[in-house]
């Protein structure tokens, strides 16, 4: 049987992030996606102009019904608007024996803050605890640790604040520092480092999800974490290189870029 990948995220509209990212990479990497929807954004390449969280018995109901019938070899979180939120889906998860990839998304892409902050302490003692892998980027580690990372040499630092909430392990997303994008993966006994050049493309809406989403997919392939996270890096890689102009703003990673003949990462035009 096709493995199976349940995303519980919010929704974007204009297709570039949240659950319809998640789905494109989930289809892009031969795994069957399936998802439970938190919040319904109204979102374009400019920015969030509104978000609407559902009821935690609507988000609960979703989940139990993928979960019960069909099963899951994977989950993905995403955006988890609210404390409520963050924490029935964290009991969801915990009850559910699958890995689990925990993207805790805090502000997007333009800045629009998608958590409330008084969530944030739930993410830290609920959700956090029961991931398999923790993907936070740069602001996202400062909201959840305080650590302000402006080097790579404190990427281990960061990695250390977010391991002691629990996950099994934390990939530290540093594309955001000058330089090749650099990232940390641990589970604070071993140490993987991932390097790519930084590509020349504004166009990089929804690269977290993407990233979460397939790396989720990875594992429910059964590869192990650093093997998951590795391909899963290959795949966004030519995913932000093919990215594309989409509005007035900021345009989306490209999830088909693989699909395509002759594709290889860094290769937009294949």
């Amino acid at each position: 049987m096709k493995p199976r990948v349940l995303t519980v995220a919010g929704s974007d509209s204009g297709g570039g992030a949240g659950i319809q990212a998640d789905l494109k990479t989930m289809l892009a990497l031969g795994v069957h996606g399936m998802s439970v929807v938190t919040a319904v954004t109204a979102q374009n390449s400019l920015g969030v102009q509104g978000a609407w969280e559902l009821p935690v018995e609507a988000v609960r109901a979703q989940y139990r019904s993928v979960v019960d019938d069909i099963g899951v070899q994977a989950v993905k979180t995403g955006m988890l608007a609210s404390a409520e939120l963050v924490e029935a889906v964290a009991e969801l998860i915990g009850s559910t024996d699958a890995p689990a990839v925990v993207d805790p998304v805090g502000v997007s892409k333009h800045g629009d803050p998608l958590l409330a902050a008084s969530a944030l302490d739930s993410v830290r003692t609920k959700l956090l605890p029961v991931a398999t892998v923790a993907t936070p980027n740069l602001d996202e580690v400062a909201q959840l640790t305080g650590v302000r990372v402006e080097s790579e040499g404190r990427l281990r630092e960061a990695a250390a604040a977010v391991l002691a909430y629990g996950p099994k392990w934390v990939l530290i997303k540093g594309g955001h520092l000058p330089g090749d994008a650099v990232d940390l993966l641990t589970d604070g006994a071993e140490e993987h480092w991932f390097r790519a050049p930084r590509l020349d493309n504004r166009h990089t809406h929804g690269t977290g999800c993407t990233l979460a989403s397939a790396i989720a997919s990875q594992l429910a392939k059964g590869q192990s974490v650093p093997q998951a996270v590795a391909a899963a890096k290959e795949y966004v890689t030519g995913a932000i290189a093919a990215g594309f102009a989409l509005g007035g703003g900021i345009g989306p990673v490209d999830h088909a870029w693989a699909l395509r003949p002759q594709a290889g990462p860094g290769s937009p035009s294949a």
